[in-house]
């Protein structure tokens, strides 16, 4: 059974940083697109980053861009996301996501195949 397992959420005030890990397993993920994701209360699920499975490539909502950072080790078959900076409206549960087609790493909407439990992120204000 293939699982995405996040870790690394908590509660953080404003300004401060966490990191989110995610190990899947079940399969190796080597060459497939990983992303994050997350929900905030009351709104729709948005992509936050995503990162192709060479590294080389990276996508990053408007609003994340030079607080975040996404990451991955191929070799122990983890993604992580480094978040600086945080604001209250980043607060949600994150969702760690695999998808085997780069368009995961594009501006184009798409589902992807596997899906975490997600973590919880809040951010006081």
């Amino acid at each position: 059974q293939v699982q995405l397992v996040e870790s690394g959420g908590g509660l953080v005030q404003a300004g401060g940083s966490l990191r989110l890990s995610c190990a899947p397993s079940g399969r190796t993920f080597r060459n497939y697109a990983l992303g994050w994701f997350r929900q905030a209360p009351g709104k729709e699920r948005e992509k936050v980053a995503a990162i192709s499975w060479s590294g080389y490539s990276t996508y990053y909502a408007d609003s994340v861009k030079g607080r975040f950072t996404i990451s991955r080790d191929n070799a122990k078959n983890t993604v992580s996301l480094q978040m600086n900076s945080l604001k209250p409206e980043d607060t949600g549960v994150y969702y760690c996501a695999a998808d085997p087609d780069t368009i995961l790493v594009t501006t184009r909407p798409h589902a992807p195949r596997y899906w975490g439990q997600g973590t919880q992120v809040t951010v006081s204000s």
